[in-house]
């Protein structure tokens, strides 16, 4: 067996790095308990404003790179595929919090990003394009996951690479069912942050509501 295969569960692991979660501690912040509930990236930009959103962003996303990135330095590419894919499993289902993580887009464009720069180029336009048009996140980041696949088949990547990227892509499909109904009924969340987005002050002495009770 190649050791390299091993590297990923270190990946898995990276994936479940709670990102959002930290940096909303860092606030006196929870973002399982505020907005939608989901410690991702649209979330926090929502909630606690461009500032942490972006922060949350670019961690969701280097956790992606990083693992396919480290897979892919042993010269397989294959096991840089399946590190990419096992970081954007950590971070949707976290063993680490009782499998309830974010939605997998910014860690799955990480990998994207590693193994596919030209496709995710094209994609992060197709995002924007979709928001705009539909005015919500939820609904790029369905079309990037719709497109993880599609762009892998048509750069001409060998069926096992395609399958993983449609995982993927299937992955935040799943996490996204709430959204796309409440798209459908024209109800769904404005990417706008809230009016007063900023960080609190911490009261003095005191530590902020910490909690994954509330499904992600």
């Amino acid at each position: 067996m190649d050791l390299a295969w091993l590297l990923v569960v270190p990946a898995y692991l990276l994936g479940t790095f709670p990102t959002a979660i930290l940096v909303g501690r860092r606030e006196g912040r929870d973002p399982t308990q505020e907005g939608s509930g989901n410690p991702g990236a649209s979330n926090t930009f929502r909630t606690m404003g461009r500032r942490a959103g972006a922060v949350v962003l670019l961690g969701d996303v280097a956790k992606g790179a990083l693992a396919a990135g480290a897979g892919l330095a042993t010269g397989n590419r294959a096991v840089g595929v399946a590190c990419g894919l096992a970081a954007v499993l950590g971070h949707v289902y976290p063993a680490t919090r009782r499998f309830r993580g974010g939605k997998g887009v910014a860690t799955g464009a990480g990998m994207a990003l590693v193994l596919l720069p030209g496709v995710t180029l094209v994609l992060a336009v197709v995002w924007l394009v979709t928001v705009k048009v539909f005015g919500a996140a939820s609904a790029g980041s369905v079309a990037v996951a719709i497109g993880f696949p599609v762009g892998a088949w048509l750069v001409g990547r060998p069926p096992g690479e395609v399958a993983a990227f449609a995982v993927a892509g299937v992955l935040v499909v799943i996490r996204h069912r709430d959204n796309l109904d409440r798209l459908r009924r024209g109800e769904e969340r404005s990417l706008t942050p809230k009016a007063g987005a900023e960080p609190k002050a911490k009261p003095e002495g005191t530590a902020p509501p910490f909690s994954d009770s509330r499904p992600s």
